[in-house]
């Protein structure tokens, strides 16, 4: 896909549950003029897809459950983030690519080669341009999910979501040319801040953001 001069970019922010991504992935894509958008669920079929991911007390499969997050990317791509990107405008992303490798790659222990077969496919071979890793830990991460209402995946044992977090730190050093990691333990202004330079000094800023 792409390789029109007009081509937009793709930020993927990426992280553990209750590290704070989707609050600084919101932030960002305010300050660039970005499109905000969210993996599981930012279409029509993407919504049924997240109740059975999320929303559901059922048992899948973790087979099962990687091959329904890779269908809710493949819909992703095709109806919101290709055609943004197409335009020329600049997207963030609540999640991406990075997820499946560390929550159904090292989570779930499912093979990380295979998975990255699959997410190519569903993906049409896209990557984002960063990927940034807001990095807590595990503790840290559940102190601030104790007053909400856990999905299907943030009732997992801490051991999984451990696994998570260290999966994620092996994709951020395993590629340091496409990912950042910013440090997620601070204020939210601190840790936007720190995005906003990473940003900034990895890709510039679109035109016309403030």
């Amino acid at each position: 896909m792409g390789g029109a001069d007009h081509w937009g970019r793709l930020i993927a922010f990426e992280g553990i549950d209750g590290c704070g991504k989707s609050t600084q992935a919101r932030l960002l894509s305010g300050s660039l003029g970005a499109l905000y958008t969210f993996e599981p669920g930012d279409t029509g079929l993407g919504a049924s897809l997240r109740e059975l991911l999320l929303g559901s007390d059922g048992v899948l499969s973790p087979r099962a459950e990687a091959l329904l997050m890779a269908a809710d990317r493949a819909q992703h791509i095709d109806e919101v983030v290709g055609p943004a990107l197409s335009a020329g405008r600049w997207v963030v992303t609540d999640r991406f690519n990075g997820s499946t490798l560390a929550y159904q790659g090292a989570g779930r222990g499912l093979d990380v080669g295979a998975l990255g077969q699959m997410v190519a496919f569903a993906t049409d071979g896209l990557t984002a341009d960063l990927s940034i890793l807001v990095d807590v830990p595990v503790e840290v991460a559940r102190a601030r999910m104790a007053t909400g209402d856990p999905d299907r995946l943030e009732r997992l044992d801490p051991g999984f979501h451990e696994r998570v977090a260290n999966g994620y730190r092996s994709l951020a050093g395993s590629d340091p040319d496409t990912w950042a990691v910013v440090d997620g333990t601070g204020t939210i202004d601190e840790v936007a801040s720190a995005v906003a330079r990473v940003v900034s000094d990895r890709l510039g800023r679109p035109e016309g953001s403030r």
